[in-house]
């Protein structure tokens, strides 16, 4: 793409995920989110229905009436936006590819995060950390984020969350809210359930920081058409495997391994008690956002 052509693009995606943000995320996402604590505000007078545990004894006894303390949340939080750029995300079956999904999604994330006055940053990773961009505050600073999702030409093809969540916590002091976005295509071959340190990973990062998971997902990698005989290639590992669509056994075989998966997947989360949604190409992702934020909001 010409820089022209980049400019336009990033221009497209930011009217879009700024109209979807005001309509419906930045209250949701606001409430979900927590400080980092409470700051000392002011004292003033006690007034019927305020908690006891707050009146200030001491100023209470020389104005000999009582009054009680005001906290404020201290608001600013920092978020990271962590975005898997290996082959497997290069798919899409209909108008979306997984990647510009994912970089949609992480746009929104962002704006949020913009009109709460938070920082945004962002760590683009495949085998390995290929890019990172500080936190910072700004409109400026997320086009630029967003542009480097959209264009960012990665070295590796594979699929490494242990090596970018390291780095996360080695230049991530400070709690932090972590979106990781990704298909969780660790191993691709459609015959491998997920490895258990995959999940160990997630909940020592989510200890630490507050982890969202978001699983990116297309409709032909949970069915297949029946189109005859097709040669598939997996995009990581450069694998090819010639199937016949045409039978109903291995379609159905394929519907099945593809369920399992998610199904593991989605067991392995709970399990650890770690945020996740999905979000396929071919479906709103809104909505399921909107009740990750509900329900997050509510255990506060």
């Amino acid at each position: 793409m010409t820089s022209s052509d980049i400019i336009k693009k990033v221009r497209r995606l930011e009217i879009r995920t700024r109209h979807l943000v005001t309509d419906s995320v930045t209250g949701a996402y606001h409430s979900s989110f927590k400080g980092r604590g409470m700051d000392f505000e002011e004292v003033r007078e006690y007034a019927i229905g305020d908690d006891v545990r707050t009146i200030d004894w001491n100023v209470s006894a020389k104005m000999d009436r009582p009054f009680v303390k005001v906290f404020r949340e201290e608001r600013e939080l920092t978020l990271m936006l962590l975005v898997d750029l290996s082959a497997s995300g290069i798919f899409g079956s209909i108008e979306q590819s997984k990647r510009e999904r994912a970089a949609e999604i992480a746009s929104v994330l962002a704006f949020s995060a913009t009109l709460n006055n938070d920082k945004v940053g962002l760590l683009l990773y495949t085998d390995d950390v290929e890019h990172y961009i500080p936190p910072k505050k700004g409109r400026r600073h997320v086009l630029r984020v967003i542009r480097d999702i959209l264009i960012f030409e990665p070295k590796g093809k594979g699929t490494n969350h242990k090596n970018v969540l390291d780095y996360l916590n080695r230049v991530q002091r400070r709690k932090t809210v972590v979106f990781l976005i990704s298909d969780f295509f660790e191993n691709t071959s459609p015959n491998v359930i997920y490895d258990s340190a995959l999940y160990n990973t997630l909940a020592l990062t989510n200890q630490r920081h507050d982890l969202v998971s978001i699983a990116l997902s297309d409709p032909r990698e949970r069915s297949l058409p029946d189109v005859g005989l097709i040669t598939l290639e997996d995009a990581e590992t450069g694998e090819m495997v010639e199937i016949d669509t045409g039978s109903a056994g291995v379609r159905r075989r394929y519907a099945t391994l593809a369920s399992q998966r998610r199904d593991e997947f989605s067991t392995g989360m709970k399990k650890k008690g770690l945020d996740w949604i999905e979000a396929s190409t071919d479906s709103p992702y809104l909505p399921a956002l909107r009740n990750l934020f509900a329900r997050r909001a509510g255990r506060h």
